[in-house]
């Protein structure tokens, strides 16, 4: 099978798609930005051919890039693992008929108004929300609805560019900077109070052969706000417990809905006094390394199931459920520069049993914002056979671990 891979250097794991690929039986052909002479040696090495294209989200270079590769054999697959590379990846698919996720599935799963209007056309439990284009939209939507709400990019990821309003003055001022009094069009949604999680799958021809379940430690938004938290991401052993099967159900729900076929998705939800709600989804795996949680907490390479299932349509291996496993980031008392990273060096050795990996910024390393992400800084990844220890152990790393700057 002939797999054509978008991106095969940048965010660093995409090497870990393509060496899965590779390990699967295709011969892969990348398509990237960086120069062929500034990949690295592991990429050359799994890599039967490489394309290099000013932009991939450059849609036309993207088409013409895929055609000349068709002109010199047939083509199986098109492959993209980035959010923002998936849209483009499905138009170019389209445009020169290779088989995978569709550009409704693909647009579905970017634009948060569009992918709530069609999964609660299939009854699926989402917060109120809407896609606005003018300040009176916004105001229109808060006289409805009321506050808190959240105001967010139509196709962001994450936490990114995400906003909440707790009141008509707040909302003024989040008007006027998120620039949808200028037309910038956002997503408003009603704000739900309870606790946050999300539901990941690796799916084959409509099913699902791989789930996960992981948990936030606090939300999302108050540990993107927050300096003093060291917020935390645990991935659950109990999948198959009673008490995960409503997010199971969910989960599957949504996927049929909006059409996904053989591809990893990623997708929040909320569990409050509402009851379990939908949050959104991204067809593409999950970042900040979450996929190396899975990993290891499961003992399977996950990379190379994602392949098997993209290249043999079946899978090698079952997930464990032996670990549970977690991550938490360590963020810098202050910006500046790191100076110091503080009882690191005493835990590695108390937990070295359970102990994943770590980084650490070099000394002089400037410090980036507390909104920039769970791996931004200096972060820790444990795994216990007990999910209520490993929390224990992750609290203890961020109750004693001072990251410094100055």
């Amino acid at each position: 099978m002939h797999v054509l891979f978008i991106e095969p250097s940048f965010p660093r794991n995409q090497r870990e798609f393509v060496r899965g690929l590779k390990q699967a039986g295709a011969f892969v052909t990348g398509i990237g930005e960086t120069s062929p002479e500034h990949l690295s040696p592991d990429v050359r090495r799994w890599l039967d051919g490489y394309e290099q294209v000013r932009s991939v989200v450059d849609e036309p270079a993207l088409i013409d890039c895929v055609r000349r590769i068709q002109a010199r054999g047939w083509v199986d697959r098109l492959e993209a693992t980035v959010e923002a590379h998936v849209l483009a990846a499905a138009h170019a698919r389209e445009a020169t008929k290779i088989p995978g996720t569709t550009g409704r599935t693909a647009f579905l799963c970017r634009d948060k108004p569009a992918m709530k209007e069609a999964l609660r056309a299939a009854g699926v439990p989402c917060a109120q929300s809407t896609g606005a284009k003018s300040g009176a939209d916004v105001r229109a939507f808060a006289e409805q609805v009321g506050y808190p709400l959240i105001l967010k990019p139509t196709a962001a990821a994450g936490a990114s560019g995400t906003h909440r309003a707790n009141n008509k003055e707040e909302l003024e001022a989040l008007i006027g900077t998120t620039g949808v009094d200028r037309g910038v069009p956002v997503a408003v949604e009603e704000f739900i109070e309870g606790h946050e999680g999300f539901y990941d799958t690796i799916t084959c021809n409509g099913e699902v052969v791989h789930d996960f379940a992981s948990h936030y430690y606090p939300n999302v938004l108050e540990a993107m706000r927050t300096r003093w938290i060291s917020p935390q991401i645990v991935v659950t052993n109990r999948l198959d417990a009673k008490g995960y099967d409503e997010v199971k159900e969910l989960g599957r729900r949504v996927n049929k809905a909006l059409g996904i076929w053989t591809s990893a998705t990623h997708m929040e939800w909320f569990f409050g006094s509402k009851g379990l709600k939908f949050s959104e989804i991204g067809c593409r795996p999950p970042g900040v390394g979450v996929w190396d949680l899975y990993a290891a907490a499961n003992e399977i390479d996950i990379f190379r199931e994602w392949a098997n299932l993209i290249v043999r349509s079946k899978t090698e291996a079952r997930c464990s459920r032996r670990y549970a496993a977690g991550m938490i980031a360590l963020r810098p008392d202050r910006d500046g520069r790191i100076t110091a990273c503080e009882g690191l060096e005493r835990l590695r050795r108390k937990f070295a049993s359970w102990w994943i990996d770590d980084h650490v910024p070099a000394p002089g390393t400037p410090t980036q914002g507390v909104e920039a992400g769970y791996m931004a800084n200096a972060w820790v990844r444990l795994r216990h056979p007990d999910y209520d220890e490993l929390r224990r152990m992750l609290n203890e790393v961020g109750e004693s671990v001072r990251l410094r700057a100055q």
